[in-house]
C-alpha cells in the first residue's frame, strides 16, 4: 500500500494520494493503537472476574466503561476514514473528468464560421 496511487489519477495527482495514503495510514495506527488497548483491558477484565474477589469485580465496572469509550472511539475513527475515502475518491473522479474534457484527440464543439 506504501507508495502506491490510486489507478486513474494522473501525475497531477500523485501528490494528493500519497497525501490520502499517509491520512489513511495515521486513521489505521490510530485504530490499532486504541484496539491493542482494548486487549489489554480484556485480559485485565477476565483477571479481576475469575479472581472473584470484591474489590476487583468493583474495578471492572471502570474497565467495561473505558472499553466502552474505546470501541466508540474505534467507530468514529473508522467513520471518519471512511468519509475521507469517499470524499477523496470523489474528488480524484472529477479531477479526471475534468482532465478527460481537455484530452488532444477528444472531439470538442467548436463555434460555427460565417
Amino acid at each position: 500500500m506504501e507508495g502506491e496511487s490510486f489507478s486513474g489519477i494522473g501525475n497531477g495527482g500523485q501528490l494528493e494520494s500519497n497525501k490520502v495514503l499517509q491520512g489513511l495510514q495515521k486513521s489505521f495506527v490510530q485504530a490499532q493503537s486504541i484496539l491493542d488497548q482494548n486487549r489489554l483491558l480484556i485480559n485485565e477484565i477476565n483477571q479481576n472476574h475469575e479472581s472473584g474477589a470484591a474489590g476487583n469485580l468493583g474495578r471492572n465496572v471502570g474497565l467495561i466503561r473505558e472499553l466502552n469509550d474505546n470501541i466508540r472511539r474505534v467507530a468514529d475513527v473508522y467513520a471518519d476514514l471512511s468519509a475521507s475515502f469517499v470524499k477523496s475518491a470523489e474528488a480524484s473522479s472529477e479531477g479526471e473528468s475534468s482532465r478527460a474534457a481537455g484530452r488532444p484527440g477528444h472531439k470538442r464543439n467548436r463555434p460555427l464560421q460565417g
